[in-house]
């Protein structure tokens, strides 16, 4: 078999990258060891970028119709179980409030897209089916990758097909998304470092279709997405899309355990079946390089996050997307080699930073857990202060979990070789965005018109904005761009909104969205700009 891109690994992260390259045209294999999607429960929120990205590929509508209900609300609580009062109540919008609040705001500060509460096991068969209407991707479950070869030509895999047999597949680039066991990334002898095994709970998933439904228990929480119980077996339960189907995490004995756990969170009896039940550690690793030659890794291949944060899957696709067009790029022989030299370098800091992150949103979790007292029950003084003094510290603490609009939003590329140094920068951080259009950041999002952003007149190929009337001529830039056979646009917007947040005339603008280079006249080294921009 010959193919452009073999895809290991049919995740969320791998069936992206498949998907985007398909739109490409490029072609494509995509393996995977399973032989169909499983119904785990692993990922269960698309934060804003992702949606944004997928929004771009055509998917989010579809995303969205599979996922939660829009009008239901995303809430958190900390309480002692569901038929109590809850301890406290962080309210975040639903899909439906979220986009009214986007609707109604032009600064730059927020997200073209809300957040998406989609699970896993629903995600990967709506990617898995996306995949398969494309003409140019090939996608084989059932097919184990066994080791691999390469050189200056190109790479090669051997595969374990369902029978049993071995065939080799030959591509020019070879993607592991095959998780942090990645057998890819093992093949190159290719370390994750950092803090491993921190914590080991069980997980499991329930089908519990009334649950829903009854809730408020009595004066319990009301609805919401997550169920934080104080106990000191860090107890977490999570509403999944459906509403019918349920996860619990806690650190019991034995898998045997989460059934009376289960039980106890609920606090009354409600009909359920308990479909899955397994053990997870919590790491926060970085693989040491994220490819050799033409092979690469994206996802849990490269970085693996405690979920604290939402921003492993999240981060993943990132990778995916970064990765994708640098490759159709380089396939159809536009872009030169810095393209992709510079993923590692853009996407390890943002798996670094991320890690960091998601430390930060775990130490905020452990610090409020820490407050538990085995009296806080107690009908006493002494229990009411310790019900307050947990509340009040997870007031302040989880909110690290729940609120990483910077992480998700503000990620900048540093150093990039394909972006145009601009010395000094913005602050990055975890749980604040500010809009900017510094080279490497993302072009923040601004309405031209009711439903209509920026970000949706932007194609998929470089984009040079006019912004505010300005008559700089910029023919220079534009030649040296076409010059350099990349796809590429020019926009003007004359509107006042972009240009007064975007703070400048010009801005070049990458394929992913990201700035290239920006400016208030037409550069004298045009065509260093545009070799820059496609990595000559």
């Amino acid at each position: 078999m010959t193919t452009d891109v073999l895809v290991v690994g049919a995740g969320p992260v791998g069936l992206t990258l498949a998907v985007d390259l398909g739109r490409g045209g490029v072609r494509c294999t995509l393996i995977e060891r399973k032989a169909a999607p499983e119904f785990l429960p692993k990922m269960e929120r698309c934060n804003a970028r992702t949606m944004e990205i997928f929004r771009r590929m055509g998917l989010a509508d579809r995303i969205r119709a599979a996922g939660l209900d829009r009008n239901v609300p995303m809430d958190v609580y900390v309480a002692l179980a569901m038929n109590e009062p809850p301890l406290l109540r962080l309210p975040y919008p639903s899909v439906a409030d979220a986009e009214a609040q986007i609707a109604a705001c032009d600064d730059g500060s927020m997200p073209r897209e809300p957040y998406q509460l989609i699970s896993q096991y629903t995600l990967e068969p709506l990617l898995k089916a996306v995949a398969e209407e494309l003409p140019t991707v090939d996608v084989r479950y059932g097919h184990e990758f066994l080791c691999l070869a390469q050189d200056e030509r190109g790479a090669s895999a051997t595969v374990r097909d369902p029978d049993g047999g071995t065939i080799d597949i030959h591509a020019q680039f070879i993607v592991g998304c095959d998780g942090g066991s990645s057998a890819v990334r093992k093949q190159l002898g290719i370390q994750l470092r950092g803090d491993g095994n921190l914590l080991r709970l069980h997980q499991a998933l329930y089908f519990a279709p009334d649950l829903f439904e009854r809730i408020p228990i009595g004066r319990g929480p009301g609805r919401g997405r997550h169920y934080h119980i104080a106990d000191d077996q860090a107890t977490f339960l999570i509403m999944q899309d459906s509403t019918k189907h349920w996860t619990l995490h806690a650190v019991v004995d034995r898998p045997e355990a989460m059934r009376a756990q289960f039980e106890r969170t609920i606090g009354i009896p409600v009909p359920y079946e308990m479909l899955y039940v397994g053990e997870w550690k919590q790491n926060l690793l970085l693989a040491d390089r994220y490819g050799e030659g033409r092979v690469f890794f994206a996802g849990d291949s490269a970085h693996l996050m405690i979920p604290t944060g939402g921003l492993g899957m999240n981060t993943g696709v990132g990778d995916a997307i970064d990765l994708s067009w640098k490759l159709q790029a380089t396939l159809a022989g536009w872009g030169g080699p810095n393209l992709l030299r510079s993923y590692e370098i853009e996407r390890r800091q943002v798996g670094d930073f991320n890690v960091g992150a998601s430390r930060y949103a775990s130490l905020g979790r452990r610090a409020w857990r820490s407050q538990y007292r085995p009296d806080i029950r107690d009908a006493t003084p002494a229990g009411e202060a310790t019900r307050e003094n947990l509340a009040r510290v997870a007031n302040v603490e989880q909110r690290k979990t729940n609120e990483m609009i910077g992480a998700e939003l503000g990620y900048r590329y540093l150093a990039s070789p394909i972006v145009w140094d601009e010395p000094g920068g913005p602050e990055r951080l975890f749980r604040e965005y500010v809009p900017t259009t510094w080279p490497g950041a993302r072009l923040p999002h601004v309405w031209l018109e009711p439903g209509r952003s920026v970000h949706d007149a932007i194609g998929d190929g470089y984009t040079l904005l006019r912004l505010g009337g300005t008559r700089a001529d910029t023919g220079d830039l534009e030649g040296a761009m076409r010059a350099t056979g990349a796809p590429f646009e020019v926009l003007t917007i004359d509107a006042a909104a972009p240009r007064d947040v975007y703070g400048y005339d010009l801005i070049l603008i990458r394929p992913d969205v990201h700035v290239v280079w920006r400016g208030h006249a037409a550069p004298r080294n045009a065509a260093e700009i545009a070799a820059v921009a496609v990595g000559r």
